[in-house]
């Protein structure tokens, strides 16, 4: 039996792998890559490698075992039909009779068009029959703190997200969640609304991010045309740039405001405070 995550060397995977491997033998973690050099430093730690690759269903023939427990986390190739990607991860799993397939999905709140990949997904869970753990991840502290240098050089927080606020948690903290999960007992069959303790918005957002930083910083609330042309003017391309002003207008309506608190229940600790990545952030 091993305990396999998909996606291992993206974001969120690299912390489920790092977090696994202090609960758990090395060799009983199988770490699924499309690129074997971006996992050179698990391997030399113990980790078992598995090439492949959610576009080539063929590459993943013999990777997943009877008994194994599986982390398929999302993919984020948007113009690539991650149903269907994620359809061949399903289907292995169902082929091989895994004890668990654990999906990162979206909150069920979230109406924004994120999460029509994420619902397609979880229905064809359900219909493979078997055994699930549906992780409804919110949003991520780093989709804020990753990039600040704009932020503080044109000294505004600019979203379309109005007077909203967001429980946000950090990628280390949902990562803690999956790795319960996959290393306990009794959560087959079962949805996990996941988010942070505590919602922000941005105004607050702006003001701690002033504090940290000792600059001048206010939060621009604009028109969701006018954020989109912003992130287009960035050099994002239109169909995510459409995505993301999307997910601000369900952060407006308060779609990622809840808090369940089954992420700080299974991390069996508080969520990190939206404080904390920042500072980290801005130490990096």
């Amino acid at each position: 039996m091993s305990i396999v995550v998909t996606g291992a060397t993206g974001h969120l995977g690299r912390h489920v792998v790092e977090q696994l491997l202090e609960k758990v033998p090395a060799d009983h973690i199988t770490a699924v890559v499309r690129d074997e050099k971006k996992a050179a430093d698990f391997a030399a730690r113990g980790v078992k490698i598995a090439v492949a690759d959610y576009n080539a269903p063929e590459t993943f023939d013999g990777v997943l075992s009877a008994g194994d427990k599986v982390l398929l986390i999302s993919g984020n190739e948007f113009d690539k039909g991650r149903v269907g990607q994620h359809q061949v991860v399903i289907d292995a799993a169902k082929a091989a009779g895994v004890a668990l397939l654990a999906y990162t999905s979206a909150p069920g709140s979230l109406t924004a068009a994120l999460a029509d990949d994420h619902r397609g997904t979880e229905k064809a869970i359900l219909e493979s029959e078997v055994p699930y753990a549906l992780l409804r991840n919110g949003w991520y502290h780093e989709n804020y703190t990753e990039n600040l240098a704009p932020v503080l050089e044109h000294g505004a927080v600019v979203q379309a997200a109005g007077q909203g606020t967001v429980a946000s948690a950090s990628r280390a903290d949902y990562a803690a969640a999956a790795v319960a999960v996959l290393t306990g007992e009794e959560h087959e069959n079962t949805t996990y609304e996941l988010s942070g303790d505590t919602a922000w918005g941005f105004a607050e957002y702006a003001a701690e991010l002033a504090e940290q930083s000792g600059k001048e910083i206010v939060y621009n609330a604009v028109p969701a045309e006018v954020y989109t042309g912003m992130l287009t003017g960035a050099g994002l391309p239109e169909p995510l740039a459409a995505i993301l002003a999307g997910v601000d207008a369900s952060i407006e309506k308060g779609e990622l405001a809840v808090t369940t608190g089954d992420l700080s229940r299974l991390a069996g600790r508080p969520t990190t405070p939206i404080a904390e990545s920042i500072a980290a952030a801005l130490k990096g």
